[in-house]
């Protein structure tokens, strides 16, 4: 097993800070997770897509989680140095602050993570303030955003009009002013990405499928 030191948000602030690429990988079981480890990746998402590429299911949406306990228990067995992100299901944040908070802090307590992520902009800002306010570390997750694909009319690149790029720039000032951490940013053009990271303050940006222009990639 490595002896490396454990990856904290002050690593990534730092990595940043020098410029430094965070990396970031999606697992969903042991030996990944030690693999993974070994190699020195800062950090791993345990993502909702294990509906689609370990149980078979066509989307995120049936995902729950006592599936997310599982996979993020193991990834944590195996990955003790990397900063864990719990993602956190469908219908397990969206309905209330208290609901939101009561199942951030499962993925903390029971599957040992150094974060959770959540879906969505403006919205969700008051959930990712509550998550916060109860002392745990939140990323919001913004473009095209997996548990809204069939409102977001299917898996395209979002913010190619002046307007929608006008509206994912707003939701990410409002996610990191409620306190978020890190902020992805999935299928969005790179223009768009380079100003939402140039604008960031004391939040992070991380890129999916959206451009070279940020503090690092997953």
């Amino acid at each position: 097993m490595s002896d490396r030191k454990k990856v904290t948000l002050r690593t990534l602030f730092n990595k940043a800070s020098k410029n430094e690429p965070i990396s970031w990988l999606t697992c969903y079981d042991y030996p990944t997770a030690f693999l993974q480890e070994e190699a020195g990746i800062d950090m791993i998402l345990v993502g909702d897509s294990l509906g689609m590429t370990m149980l078979g299911y066509d989307g995120t949406l049936p995902v729950t989680m006592e599936d997310m306990m599982r996979h993020t228990q193991a990834v944590r067995r195996g990955a003790p140095n990397v900063f864990v992100v719990g993602d956190m299901p469908y219908m397990s944040y969206q309905p209330s602050n208290e609901i939101a908070v009561k199942n951030a802090g499962r993925f903390m307590a029971e599957a040992g993570c150094d974060a959770i992520k959540l879906e969505g902009g403006k919205a969700m800002a008051p959930r990712i303030k509550a998550i916060v306010d109860a002392g745990i570390p939140a990323i919001g997750h913004l473009g095209l955003t997996p548990q809204s694909v069939a409102a977001l009319g299917g898996f395209r690149v979002q913010g190619r009009g002046a307007a929608q790029a006008k509206q994912i720039m707003d939701d990410a000032k409002a996610l990191e002013e409620a306190g978020a951490s890190l902020i992805l940013l999935e299928m969005v053009p790179d223009r768009v990405t380079a100003m939402i990271t140039e604008a960031a303050d004391n939040c992070l940006i991380m890129s999916l499928g959206a451009g070279p222009d940020a503090h690092g990639q997953l």
